[in-house]
Formats: C-alpha cells, sequence, structure tokens
C-alpha cells in the first residue's frame, strides 16, 4: 500500500505518523505549506496539466473594435527632463487613445470574463517582456497569465526607471532600474487591469491585463482579435479600454464554428 503525507496517517496510530514522517523525508517532500509561487507537487492533475481542447473541434471568436467620432489628437510628450530619452528626430506621442486609418480602435485588451467553468490552464514557462525605450514602456498594453514570467527590461543607457504597478489584488511591487538590465517577476492572481507606471518620470505609463487561461488578445493597427481554440459553448467577451471603460458581450459557438463579433466605442457626449 502506497504511504502519503495525509491526515489518514495519523489516524492509524503513531507508528504509522513515524514512518509516513520517515518516508516523506527519505523523498525529500515536505509536509508543510509551500513557498510562495513555488507549485505543488500534490496539486490535482486538473489543476496542472492544460484541458485537452480538441483542435478538430474548437470554436474561435473573431471581432473588431471600431471608434465612433472624431479621433482625438495624439499629443506630444515633453521629455526635454531627461537628456537621454530627448530625441527630437524620434518624437514620443501619447498611446492612450489610437484610432487606425480604417476607423479601427487600437490598444483594446480583450479576453474571455466567463464560460470556461472550473478549466484551468498552467502558466507558460516562455516569458512575456516589457521593455523601456526612449523613456517609455513597450507594449503600451498588453497580457499574461497569472504566474506567468514578465522579463523586465530597462534598454535605456544609464537613465534610472521605476517599474511601480498599482494593484488591488496583491500584484503590487515597485522596484528601480538604474541602468541596463533586467528581471523577472510574476503577478500571482488574474486582475483586469494592473497598471504599471514610472515614478521617476511621470509620463510613462502601462496597462496589463492578468487572466487565469490564453484566451485574450490586444487590438493592433487593424483593431482585429481572435480567441482560439475555444471549446464549443457559450462565453462572455470582455473589452477593455483605458480611457472608454469596458464592454462586454455574450457569444455562443459550436464545434469547429467561426463567429465574428464587434464592439463599438466613442467618447463620452
Amino acid at each position: 500500500m502506497k504511504r502519503t503525507c495525509s491526515r489518514k496517517g495519523f489516524e492509524r496510530g503513531k507508528f504509522t505518523v513515524f514512518v509516513a514522517g520517515i518516508f516523506c523525508l527519505t523523498l525529500a517532500v515536505g509536509c508543510g505549506e509551500k513557498e510562495e509561487g513555488e507549485v505543488a507537487t500534490t496539486t490535482k492533475k486538473s489543476e496542472t496539466a492544460a484541458p485537452v481542447v480538441d483542435v478538430a473541434t474548437a470554436a474561435t471568436v473573431t471581432g473588431r473594435v471600431l471608434f465612433s467620432g472624431t479621433p482625438p489628437k495624439m499629443q506630444l510628450v515633453d521629455r526635454s527632463s531627461e537628456g537621454t530619452c530627448h530625441d527630437e528626430a524620434s518624437p514620443l506621442y501619447t498611446e492612450n487613445v489610437l484610432v487606425n486609418d480604417n476607423g479601427t480602435l487600437r490598444n483594446v485588451f480583450v479576453y474571455v470574463k466567463d464560460g470556461l467553468g472550473d478549466m484551468t490552464f498552467p502558466p507558460p514557462s516562455e516569458p512575456v517582456v516589457l521593455d523601456q525605450v526612449g523613456c517609455s514602456y513597450k507594449p503600451h498594453i498588453f497580457g499574461i497569465q497569472a504566474k506567468q514570467p514578465l522579463k523586465i527590461k530597462n534598454s535605456d543607457g544609464g537613465v534610472l526607471h521605476n517599474i511601480h504597478t498599482i494593484s488591488k489584488r496583491g500584484n503590487g511591487f515597485n522596484f528601480g532600474m538604474p541602468k541596463v538590465m533586467e528581471t523577472t517577476k510574476k503577478f500571482k492572481r488574474p486582475e483586469t487591469m494592473v497598471r504599471i507606471k514610472c515614478d521617476v518620470h511621470g509620463w510613462m505609463g502601462a496597462y496589463v491585463g492578468v487572466v487565469s487561461h490564453p484566451y485574450y488578445s490586444v487590438t493592433g493597427e487593424d483593431g482585429t482579435f481572435e480567441l482560439s481554440p475555444l471549446p464549443p459553448g457559450e462565453y462572455v467577451i470582455e473589452t477593455w479600454h483605458e480611457e472608454y471603460g469596458t464592454q462586454t458581450q455574450t457569444v455562443t459557438v459550436t464545434e469547429k464554428e467561426t463567429k465574428e463579433i464587434t464592439f463599438t466605442f466613442k467618447p463620452a457626449s
């Protein structure tokens, strides 16, 4: 009979407890709490392995995010206080509202808010990269899975930067990067959105959507997004924009179906 470090061992008497303890020590498996960020070896299989999504029957949700109204003008960022980053040949403009030439909206975070049930997805080992270039964050809006590595780089030689996250769910950290360097952090739990700012350069800002699954996207130069491969089912899709807030739609997809949806944002009248 396989011995384990479980509560049942205590119910079989002191001798069983002693033997179980020796067995655990021999295998170098602790019976106490795991350190923060450590993956528990006793976690259920459904929590350590990605759900099997049959790509042969999987569905896809695609769409566009439109902008209605007159696009606001991007503002020139004054970086004159930081000589290393001040480059008139490569001006920096605000990114809070970027409307593409085709009338779509860039930098919108799109993700599955509800519908995956109790499915769990292990975080990828491949890191997401956040760089600091020309005294700006690249990218401005991005997504990541909880506990996935976030590689933070300072590519501005000789410039002190500060990475300060504003979080309501325990995803906060605040540290300096005084030179060309990189470090790795992880967000503990899902949260949309987490703001990132630099306390040294007030114009620097970014936002990250931290989710528990891989079904997220950020609209780019064509304003489109794609969420796939999704198991057939009903989903709540949410879009987030830093100036215009959130919108949701409920969509049902069947086997092998591709369904297109559209969101439209506009300034408050």
